[in-house]
């Protein structure tokens, strides 16, 4: 009887019911022409083109394929090579431009002096940024560095207008001065007194005729002269305000790029 009870235990009462058969959603299979017209490959398009273009006349050239797949290869090779060395594995959006570089180790050198730079600083609630933040003591600055064409004239109009060629600049500078004033204001608030930001374009490519000219409340200049313009004027700040308008711009003017 306990034997009877333990087999009847053992055995399941009933078959259980066949799982329902899983409903798959349609896989959308990705075709070559759509990994052909993606940006992301351009570099292999680039690359593919090449070989097949190297492949296709070392083949008709010597009558060979072996000798056409063997120059595809090395237009592989040497394409994967130049593009290594050209092409920066880091962000375009995250690199300094030429010209931010060359201001920032300008600003370096300042260091020495008692000065303190924030680069690449953004305007809250804007896609605006400042690209040099400047504070020492002779004051607070806002250095904004543009690389020009070399072969157009810089020329001012009635010290109201600054053209670069035929283009009209008036946007550049009315920029500047905005974000200049968005960092004094935001400063101002932080510390609970006023500070003034001085706004700034520092030009490189093209020969500036003139040494500091100030343009719609802008100072323009050469970009090889932005620690002269700094260190030019009178001390207005001492270390404990450099101090704190630095560490009060770091909160309020947040990194662009931060780590």
């Amino acid at each position: 009887m306990g034997d009877q009870t333990s087999e009847q235990a053992e055995r399941p009462s009933a078959p259980p019911e066949a799982p329902a058969s899983p409903t798959y959603a349609p896989v959308e299979r990705t075709s070559l022409s759509i990994l052909w017209q993606d940006t992301r490959y351009r570099h292999l398009r680039r690359r593919a083109v090449i070989a097949v273009a190297a492949g296709v006349a070392f083949g008709v050239l010597f009558g060979s394929w072996r000798l056409g797949l063997t120059a595809a290869i090395l237009a592989c090779v040497a394409d994967a090579v130049y593009r290594a060395r050209t092409v920066s594995s880091i962000p375009a959006w995250r690199r300094a431009s030429a010209a931010e570089r060359q201001t920032e180790a300008q600003l370096k050198k300042l260091e020495r002096n008692g000065y303190k730079t924030l680069h690449a600083r953004a305007i809250p609630g804007s896609e605006a940024q400042i690209d040099h933040l400047v504070v020492g003591p002779t004051g607070v600055y806002a250095v904004d560095s543009e690389k020009w064409d070399k072969r157009l004239p810089v020329r001012v109009q009635s010290h109201r207008k600054l053209f670069h060629g035929p283009f009209n600049q008036k946007p550049r500078l009315d920029e500047a001065r905005w974000e200049a004033a968005q960092a004094s204001d935001l400063i101002s608030k932080a510390l609970g007194r006023e500070i003034t930001v001085v706004p700034s374009l520092a030009i490189y490519g093209p020969p500036i005729p003139w040494r500091i000219l100030n343009i719609r409340e802008v100072d323009v200049f050469s970009g090889g002269l932005v620690r002269k313009w700094i260190t030019k004027r009178e001390r207005s700040l001492t270390n404990a305000e450099i101090d704190a308008i630095h560490r009060a711009a770091e909160r309020v003017l947040p990194a662009r790029y931060p780590e």
